[in-house]
């Protein structure tokens, strides 16, 4: 074998070794990213087990909470909250609901993905069930009522007096469990 062989064999082993590696991080991304969401409870996602059931409630503070919708793309439903907005004290356990109805003619998995701002709200506001935890199907003409149980830490900075729990729907049906595409 010559040097020039031996070089090449080593560059093929070693981009071999790199699409392996590359491989192997998208295919952990996912499990990943939720692993992190909710351990730190980003993008308000909180292990039921990490709530405080001995958290005191701050009486002299009220937060203003507004809840928004949005659809993604032409996707044909209805979706709103029942209460577009309350008041809540931090560390207060509040239950709302948000409306759906499939106008879309066919059944459906849809998936709702939340937004809380300010940015610095987020981390603070924690939900402990929610729709947007898992993908929602729905048949034709279909109306549901789905709950989001939630909190906001009493550790949030005293300047907040308000913030927006938003949420996009999202055609799922390409991404539903169990669905094996082309």
């Amino acid at each position: 074998m010559n040097k020039n062989t031996i070089s090449h064999k080593r560059i093929v082993s070693l981009l071999v070794c790199c699409i392996l590696f590359m491989f192997g991080l998208c295919y952990m991304m996912v499990p990943l990213y939720k692993l992190i969401c909710k351990k730190e409870g980003i993008n308000g996602r909180l292990s039921v087990a990490a709530v405080d059931e001995g958290m005191e409630i701050d009486y002299s503070r009220t937060i203003k909470v507004d809840f928004t919708t949005t659809l993604h793309g032409d996707l044909k439903f209805a979706f709103v909250p029942l209460q577009p907005r309350i008041t809540i004290h931090p560390g207060e356990r509040k239950l709302i609901y948000f409306r759906a109805e499939n106008l879309t003619g066919k059944e459906i998995t849809v998936q709702a993905i939340p937004s809380i701002t300010p940015i610095e709200a987020a981390r603070f506001l924690k939900k402990t069930e929610c729709f947007c935890f898992t993908q929602q199907y729905f048949f034709k003409g279909q109306k549901a009522d789905m709950p989001v149980y939630f909190f906001i830490e009493p550790e949030i900075a005293k300047d907040i007096k308000e913030v927006v729990l938003s949420y996009t729907l999202f055609d799922a049906s390409a991404y539903a469990k169990g669905l094996h595409l082309p």
